[in-house]
């Protein structure tokens, strides 16, 4: 009586693997593109925290707004509050990275007093394309308006207030 092997053919398990790649095919753009998006998300909502924070710290210290984006940051422990830690955002968002965008923040209009009047913060992606596709601009009018092909400036389209 002859002998049955168990197990799968050569050609089942190729069959198995291609449709593996086919669904991994259709899958994969998806979720890079809901990478992104998520990351352009974030990248509005971290513009409106740092504008918030930038409103907070002008108002709470009297001096302005702040100097660099660190200034706004975690206070250390078991320290207070202060103009030069002032624990207003986390600290991705005050070492200027995060959810694959990069933060630059300068301050304007610098008075006779040695107060920044002004701000403009511009979230590019890290890697365009891959983190995501859009660049972003706020100032202190709390306007965050976008470029989809170059750094974001005063000019462009609002896409938030």
């Amino acid at each position: 009586m002859p002998r049955r092997e168990e197990g799968f053919s050569l050609i089942e398990l190729l069959i198995v693997v291609a449709i593996i790649l086919v669904i991994a095919a259709i899958a994969i753009p998806n979720l890079l593109r809901s990478k992104i998006a998520a990351n352009q998300a974030s990248a509005i909502e971290s513009l409106r925290v740092l504008g918030t924070s930038e409103v907070t710290y002008a108002a709470t210290y009297g001096t302005g707004y702040s100097s660099t984006l660190a200034v706004l940051g975690p206070v250390p422990s078991g320290a207070l509050a202060t103009s030069s830690a002032a624990g207003l955002v986390d600290d991705l968002l005050a070492s200027g990275f995060k959810s694959g965008y990069q933060f630059t923040y300068t301050p304007t209009l610098l008075d006779t007093t040695g107060r920044y009047n002004g701000y403009i913060i511009l979230a590019n992606p890290q890697i365009v394309g891959t983190s995501g596709d859009n660049f972003y601009y706020e100032d202190e009018t709390h306007l965050i308006r976008m470029n989809a092909t170059a750094q974001a400036g005063s000019t462009d389209s609002c896409v938030a207030e």
